[in-house]
């Protein structure tokens, strides 16, 4: 596959130390099933010290120039990756996205660079990836675009018929999902379960019914409201490996009065790190669908 004529992807990178102080931790086995990936696509890595020098202890991408070396977080490591995320695309300092693989009971987690980290990912449109399941994913996603084949060592992430899928989306957002599940409606009918809070899932099931779906079974399962507590009940399903995925538009120019419960379904995807992935905005979840339709064959 000859990729010289993309353009070169950059991602920050960084771990909370959970998930780079063990020779098994999580940012060590997603280097380990995505290395090929990242190689054969030359993305680069800007890694925040701590994990740079991680990654370096365990002897992973040795010699491999695209895993470029930041400043510690203490120093402002994580501050600089927030910057270049808003960078326009043509500036060659600018970040694609970030992968930062968090540790929800890390104090570092909520520090403000690291919040602003995920604000401006969705502020612009960029996935921020905050599991080690997010980012074997979204390295296949990435290939699946540029033309490779499959990874069959991945197959289970995308076993889409045993899965369930859950659609949030905040007020200003709900239009978007409903546009999104349109334009993808095709794939996002191969999972075995689909869930919902609210209106939003309310909305799912008129549009599944207006695309031929039989209403006398609901395409989605709707849970509460968010504020009812509906982020609540589909967290715990993630907690109990009952949900993969997550579909989540967030609107971060809103204050949120449930921003508790809000933070509560982030922390259970983070928990449960191998098998949980969550989009965060209708451009990543739009390139999310279409990489994953390129690899299940969906039209």
């Amino acid at each position: 596959m000859n990729t010289t004529s993309l353009r070169k992807l950059r991602f920050g990178l960084a771990a909370n130390r959970l998930h780079h102080e063990s020779a098994n931790a999580a940012c060590f086995d997603w280097l380990r099933m995505s290395a090929t990936g990242i190689e054969s696509l030359d993305i680069e890595l800007h890694t925040v010290g701590r994990t740079f020098d991680a990654i370096k202890r365990e002897g992973l991408l040795s010699g491999y120039s695209g895993l470029i070396r930041y400043p510690y977080g203490r120093e402002g490591g994580l501050m600089k990756l927030v910057a270049r995320v808003t960078e326009s695309d043509n500036n060659p300092s600018s970040l694609d996205g970030a992968i930062y693989l968090i540790d929800p009971v890390d104090p570092s987690s909520i520090f403000p660079e690291a919040l602003a980290l995920k604000r401006q990912c969705i502020t612009h449109g960029r996935p921020f990836i905050s599991t080690m399941a997010g980012a074997v994913e979204w390295i296949e996603i990435e290939r699946m675009h540029a033309g490779f084949s499959p990874d069959p060592q991945v197959n289970k992430l995308f076993d889409l018929e045993n899965q369930c899928l859950a659609m949030i989306a905040h007020d200003a957002l709900k239009p978007d999902m409903i546009a999104f599940a349109d334009r993808h409606f095709d794939l996002l009918c191969r999972y075995k379960r689909r869930v919902a809070t609210g209106t939003t899932g309310q909305r799912l099931n008129e549009l599944a019914v207006s695309r031929g779906w039989t209403s006398d079974q609901p395409w989605v399962d709707r849970y509460l409201s968010g504020p009812m507590g509906g982020d609540a009940q589909i967290a715990d399903l993630v907690l109990d490996k009952n949900c993969q995925r997550v579909i989540f538009f967030e609107d971060p120019h809103v204050a949120r009065q449930h921003e508790a419960d809000i933070q509560l379904l982030e922390r259970a995807v983070r928990v449960v790190t191998r098998e949980a992935t969550c989009a965060t905005s209708p451009s990543v979840a739009d390139k999310w669908a279409r990489g994953v339709s390129l690899r299940v064959n969906v039209k």
